[in-house]
């Protein structure tokens, strides 16, 4: 049976005919082209969820840059603003994009709430300690603490989750507390902006992971904000009583530059979210190094921070752990793929 040829296009019988799809998986190897359409779509899916992810981790690699421009705000100044500016910010996109009743369903599921207090906290202390980093000299110690931050969820996911690790796995644990003790001995300081970013991130992540689809991006990152308000109330009396408020005291350019903190924090946050949904785990995975590199090239050539034959060796003990982690994972994905 035969398509009328009277009909419109695309206003034919409503069924498939049996010599159409046999006509159609003829021309395409006996794949059907519905699923041959669905495979390409998925694919542009995967490709731009990698642009996605790739335009975060880029943004937050230049982030030291931009809170160097900030001075002569200090980093206590800095967080308030994010804060406060962030949660503005997300309750414009809330109000645009009309996503209350999101927000609003996530106040009767109290568990859900207090995880969001919780990766309020952890996220406080990231970004706080990062942001000291960038303004005291230290962004080659904050671009380390991210080099790490793969290691310590594979650490976390073993004394938090119980999870077994493979013998590979083991030893790029081994490499970076191998790296660890080289920067402690050599250097001869204690590297705790480094550690309390890598702890503080794979903590917040862990916590997002048990939070979950139940809360989006803008809505997390709204809430976080909305818990962090005191916060944020505290640190603007500490400023204003010791040092002064610096918005509007520096000019006009550096008023404007301060008043972006919350789109500069929101934006990448929604990138890796749609990036996330989109693209492949091993493509993420492969893709957070983008940003401490960026980090690293900002301090050690465009800051001019030293680095010493201790550090050079640290840092490299710590690239030797992160080759050992990545193969194992795309060999480890490799096969599930194989099996599957």
């Amino acid at each position: 049976m035969s398509r009328d040829p009277s009909a419109p296009s695309g206003q034919g019988p409503a069924h498939i005919e049996i010599d159409d799809l046999a006509e159609s998986a003829a021309a395409t190897g006996g794949i059907p082209v519905s699923e041959m359409a669905r495979a390409a779509d998925g694919q542009r899916q995967q490709r731009l969820g990698g642009v996605y992810a790739f335009a975060a981790y880029l943004l937050w690699g230049f982030l030291p840059l931009y809170f160097v421009l900030l001075r002569p705000t200090g980093p206590f100044e800095i967080v308030a603003w994010r804060i406060v500016l962030s949660l503005a910010f997300c309750a414009l996109l809330l109000a645009v994009t009309r996503s209350w009743s999101r927000l609003a369903a996530i106040f009767r599921q109290p568990r859900v709430l207090w995880l969001t207090v919780l990766a309020g906290a952890l996220i406080y202390v990231n970004w706080q300690v990062f942001i000291i980093g960038a303004l005291t000299g230290h962004v080659i110690e904050t671009s380390l603490g991210y080099f790490i931050n793969p290691i310590a969820t594979v650490l976390l996911a073993v004394l938090v989750l119980r999870e077994r690790l493979r013998p590979t796995q083991w030893v790029a644990i081994g490499f970076a507390a191998a790296a660890v003790l080289v920067i402690i001995v050599g250097y001869g300081s204690f590297p705790w902006i480094a550690l309390t970013l890598a702890a503080s991130f794979s903590l917040y992540g862990l916590v997002k992971k048990r939070v979950g689809p139940s809360v989006d991006a803008v809505s997390g990152l709204t809430l976080e904000s909305l818990w962090l308000m005191p916060v944020a109330g505290v640190l603007f009396a500490v400023v204003a009583s010791t040092t002064g408020l610096t918005m509007g005291a520096a000019g006009w350019e550096h008023a404007v530059l301060l008043s972006l903190a919350g789109v500069i924090t929101a934006v990448p946050l929604l990138l890796f979210a749609a990036g996330a949904r989109r693209a492949t785990l091993t493509l993420v995975g492969l893709l957070q190094f983008v940003a401490p590199i960026l980090q690293f090239i900002i301090g050690a050539w465009l800051l001019g921070e030293p680095m010493p034959l201790e550090r050079w060796i640290g840092f490299g003990l710590v690239w030797i752990a992160l080759i050992v982690l990545t193969a194992d994972s795309l060999i480890h994905a490799g096969r599930r793929r194989a099996r599957g």
